[in-house]
């Protein structure tokens, strides 16, 4: 039985890791493809987003697949896509994961099925626009970069050549061994497909720093009607700065709307021919007191009945 090529895709809140996925995915549409898709929420949002009919897509919720709280479950799902003769499996884990014990759960999956994958390496996802800052604030992202075998820097269409420069100086030296390539909305050659990124090089192994305590609080927002999007915009203005990350989708004026915020940039995007209710997910930099913020910015700016849990 061949074995399964593994990639694991990391990166921050909001570097376009999906966007990446998707692309990668259909340049292999005529492949037998599994994706594991990790967010922190309850509810899954890009999931949805990247399924294609024949695809296996397993989402994992509610936590860091590389945390306690998740770890047994990330394994057995590895397990299970095992006896699916895929070609490829991706997993893409949460922009907050910490994915420094990647080796102690491969070694748990092949305790259970043998050698079943050829772990490829990671591909660390880089936001060029708000890298240097997160650097300075967010642990996550530096162990993120450290434990990558490739670097691709995202959004280089939006920031100078000098800025370019300061991004690959700090990756050399958070990781020097790292090869790094830049790209603009998540399009990029897909050759390192069939390479072995760690080749030549000992995967590191480290406790990881996701742990049950350090799992950030996440809101999911439901509201059953439609408003405008000056309205939704207004809203999210108001509590976008406690948030790592907002996302979701909502039925606006033009239709249903992906909404994807990081940090103060709000994108709207119709998905067209498709249904689904609104809903929004948060997750929070201020832990439990941010639900006191949405509700009173709901209440004042759309004024209608929604749910938040």
């Amino acid at each position: 039985m061949s074995k399964t090529d593994l990639y694991l895709l990391t990166g921050f809140l909001g570097a376009g890791k999906t966007t990446l996925l998707t692309n990668i995915l259909k340049d292999l549409e005529s492949d037998n493809v599994g994706v594991i898709m990790n967010e922190f929420g309850k509810v899954g949002i890009d999931g949805t987003i990247i399924e294609k009919d024949g695809m296996v897509v397993t989402e994992l919720n509610r936590g860091s697949i590389f945390c306690s709280c998740l770890q047994l479950k990330f394994v057995d799902a590895m397990a299970e896509m095992a006896d699916r003769s895929l070609k490829y499996l991706f997993v893409e884990s949460s922009g907050l994961a910490d994915p420094s014990n990647i080796g102690n759960i491969l070694g748990g999956v092949e305790s259970i099925k043998g050698d079943a994958y050829s772990y490829k390496g990671a591909i660390c996802l880089i936001d060029g626009v708000n890298f240097l800052e997160q650097l300075k604030d967010i642990e996550t992202v530096e162990r993120q970069l450290k434990h990558c075998h490739l670097a691709v820097i995202n959004k280089v269409d939006l920031i100078d050549e000098s800025e370019i420069s300061q991004i690959k100086e700090k990756i050399a030296e958070i990781n020097n061994k790292v090869d790094v390539v830049e790209t603009t909305f998540g399009q990029m050659p897909y050759s390192f497909l069939g390479k072995d990124l760690i080749e030549n090089r000992v995967l590191e192994i480290e406790d990881t720093t996701n742990t049950p305590d350090s799992k950030p609080k996440t809101l999911n927002l439901t509201f059953d009607g439609q408003i405008n999007k000056a309205l939704l915009t207004e809203f999210i203005d108001r509590i976008k700065g406690d948030c790592f990350r907002i996302k979701g989708y909502f039925n606006l004026e033009d239709g249903l709307n992906q909404v994807d915020v990081v940090n103060k940039k709000i994108d709207f995007k119709i998905k067209e021919n498709k249904e689904a209710p609104s809903q929004l997910v948060f997750i929070s930099k201020i832990g439990p007191q941010i639900i006191r913020p949405i509700v009173n910015a709901w209440d004042e700016v759309v004024g209608e009945k929604m749910k938040l849990r």
